[in-house]
């Protein structure tokens, strides 16, 4: 057996929600590398554009749909005529971070209107387009369905990396994080039978350009001594999204430099 074939996503068609985000643009650069045909859903089409620009120089087969996963009435129809057009969806992957302007805010000033409109857009987007794509995978016999969750969503916060700084981790965001964790083991149980695999990612802090004194305090208290990578993280969703991973679903993958670990 060559273990190596098993990472390949040739003849498979994959959709990247989020897909030129922070995180996303390397998922996408990375489910193309394996030979994956990658749909960009985002709403940046000029951001899109550029990097399937770049990744068509490298004879990578990437393409982009306008997709906004904030419009939950909309999702269903969308995601049908995605699958009207592409013929399949073998991997679709939940990597889209939307937020209200107000976030970040602290507990004591937060209000019921940005709560509501935060869960709304995230979590019953995550969950209602994980519906529509685990009923599609079933149709088709098949799939792999990857949710992006957080250490947050696993457990509690620990406060003092935000001590120096007017930072802090928005209550909502446990809320979802935590949501959607279970969300796909629930999933990954009602169509595990449908050869439907459905899996979190969970990442640790990704760095980027965040503030110095938060940077240290978020090191310290990781074991690896260091913030993550969004290519780090993009990898184990390669591993998730091929059959190299043909034998896990509900899982709940930690890429966190070992952050849950103490």
């Amino acid at each position: 057996m060559n273990y190596l074939d098993k990472f390949k996503l040739s003849g498979k068609v994959t959709f990247v929600t989020g897909g030129v985000g922070l995180i996303g643009t390397e998922v996408t650069k990375a489910l193309a590398a394996a030979g994956g045909k990658v749909v960009i859903l985002d709403i940046d089409e000029e951001k899109s554009n550029e990097l399937i620009t770049d990744l068509k120089k490298e004879s990578k087969d990437v393409e982009f749909e306008e997709f906004d996963v904030t419009e939950l009435d909309k999702i269903d129809s969308a995601i049908a005529a995605l699958k009207s057009k592409y013929g399949r969806i073998n991997v679709w992957v939940n990597a889209a971070y939307p937020r209200t302007a107000d976030w970040g805010s602290k507990v004591e000033d937060l209000s019921l209107e940005s709560w509501q409109k935060n869960v709304e857009m995230h979590l019953n987007s995550y969950a209602w387009i994980s519906r529509k794509i685990c009923l599609i995978m079933k149709e088709q016999g098949g799939g792999s369905l990857i949710n992006f969750g957080s250490i947050y969503g696993v457990v509690g916060n620990n406060f003092s990396v935000y001590d120096g700084t007017e930072l802090t981790s928005p209550m909502a965001y446990c809320a979802i994080k935590g949501g959607i964790v279970n969300l796909s083991r629930y999933l990954a149980s009602y169509f595990g039978e449908f050869n439907v695999r459905v899996n979190t990612i969970c990442p640790g802090g990704i760095f980027d350009n965040q503030n110095e004194t938060f940077v240290k305090n978020y090191e310290r208290n990781t074991p690896l001594r260091r913030m993550g990578k969004p290519e780090e993280i993009a990898s184990a969703v390669l591993f998730l999204a091929s059959d190299a991973a043909s034998y896990i679903t509900g899982a709940t993958i930690m890429v966190d430099g070992g952050w849950t670990a103490i």
